[in-house]
């Protein structure tokens, strides 16, 4: 039985990193030309505010519909379903080319990225079980910070040397692999049955539980963290006179620190060779990135900080997603990583949210403020974030078929 689990690691994580690195390199590879493709087809701020929100919107009201889904059908058949339906979206835009379906096409990426990302976490858990969740979910989530550091180097190469059309050409066609691995490599892992799941009444009590609300936390902190590091450390560096390549190789360490560290910490926990305290830790780390970003804004205050940022979201997340996982009924894991993910996209919209808020006070009081803001989330996550209880662990083994 642990021989047969093994090997089922180890033959399935690889489509899912595959997974996680089409959610990133899907949406950022898109959404950071579309500024290029909006100046072309003279759309205004507004038309390309749309473009870019409609993606997210997309993914924060489907997300918890398609967990739900999971735990009626199970993660393989719905992630499956989620990546053809990408690559669809994807492939039907290069075929048609007209800007006037843009919209259409990532509305209907972002539909397809809403199922089969919380589809992707729930089977990362369920393959990995107690004993290596932290080593899956460290490095699916190294696998989507390579998305995000090559999704905008690859796609703008693609836009200037063939247009747009090839550019979801090219995400289609990940999205299509990533499919293709899935189907053939990852097991199908068996949803609870009709008489275990619960209703609506439950999974609101389950959210309101600190087990729950702690991790997502933690997540969303990370998330709002990361979403500001990229967009506001290049401009601080822009204002003291730092080159674009400067500021872009900002972006690039932070992303390349997170894929590096992250599947290392995931390591560590299932080993249990962090602290209870680790996430809490990472967060002051990831604070004390944004306060020395703005005391030191040269070349090497503003590289420490990206480090500091990058590092300590990526301990953050998979320690959080495994305890997370480990405290869900096996009937409701799927609408659990549903709400987690929803969690993480509300602070991928705030951090940047709340750093402008401060812009009449200027840029380094946003960044301060996010600072404190990491501090307290740090704080309120720091009591009961243990490790999980037997209890917990018991849970997820049996999910896990261990």
């Amino acid at each position: 039985m642990i021989a047969a689990a093994a090997e089922r690691w180890r033959r399935g994580r690889w489509p899912l990193y595959g997974a996680g690195f089409v959610t990133a390199f899907g949406a950022h590879a898109v959404a950071a030309n579309l500024g290029g493709y909006a100046t072309s087809h003279h759309s205004s701020l507004w038309e390309l505010g749309l473009l870019l929100g409609v993606y997210d919107g997309a993914e924060v009201v489907l997300k918890p519909v398609f967990g739900a889904v999971v735990d009626r059908r199970g993660a393989k058949p719905v992630m499956l379903a989620g990546l053809v339906a990408f690559a669809l979206a994807s492939g039907a835009f290069a075929l048609a080319g007209s800007p006037h379906w843009l919209g259409v096409a990532r509305l209907a990426q972002g539909c397809a990225a809403a199922a089969f990302s919380p589809a992707a976490g729930a089977a990362v858990a369920g393959l990995g079980g107690q004993k290596r969740a932290g080593r899956l979910f460290g490095g699916y989530g190294g696998a989507k910070s390579v998305g995000y550091l090559l999704g905008p180097l690859i796609g703008g190469a693609v836009v200037a040397a063939s247009g747009y059309r090839l550019l979801f050409a090219l995400t289609g066609a990940v999205a299509l692999a990533a499919a293709i691995g899935v189907a053939a490599l990852v097991p199908s892992l068996t949803p609870a049955t009709r008489r275990q799941r619960a209703g609506v009444a439950a999974l609101i009590t389950q959210i309101r539980q600190p087990a729950f609300l702690q991790p997502v936390l933690l997540l969303a902190a990370g998330t709002a963290a990361l979403s500001a590091g990229i967009g506001f450390l290049p401009l601080l560096g822009v204002r003291h006179h730092l080159s674009p390549a400067a500021t872009g190789a900002l972006v690039s360490l932070m992303a390349a620190t997170a894929a590096v560290i992250q599947p290392w910490a995931g390591r560590r926990h299932d080993d249990g060779q962090l602290p209870r305290s680790a996430s809490s830790l990472a967060l002051l780390a990831t604070a004390a990135g944004f306060a020395l970003a703005v005391a030191y804004p040269g070349p090497g205050g503003l590289a420490a900080a990206a480090l500091l940022v990058g590092a300590g979201v990526a301990v953050v997340t998979p320690v959080a997603f495994s305890r997370l996982a480990a405290s869900a009924p096996p009937d409701r894991l799927g609408r659990t990583m549903g709400a987690a993910e929803v969690g993480r996209e509300l602070g991928d919209a705030g951090g940047p949210v709340l750093v402008g808020a401060f812009g009449p006070l200027g840029l380094g009081a946003g960044l301060a403020a996010l600072a404190a803001a990491l501090v307290a989330c740090a704080g309120l996550s720091a009591p009961r974030l243990g490790r999980p209880s037997l209890r917990s662990t018991k849970v997820a083994e049996q999910r896990a078929g261990l």
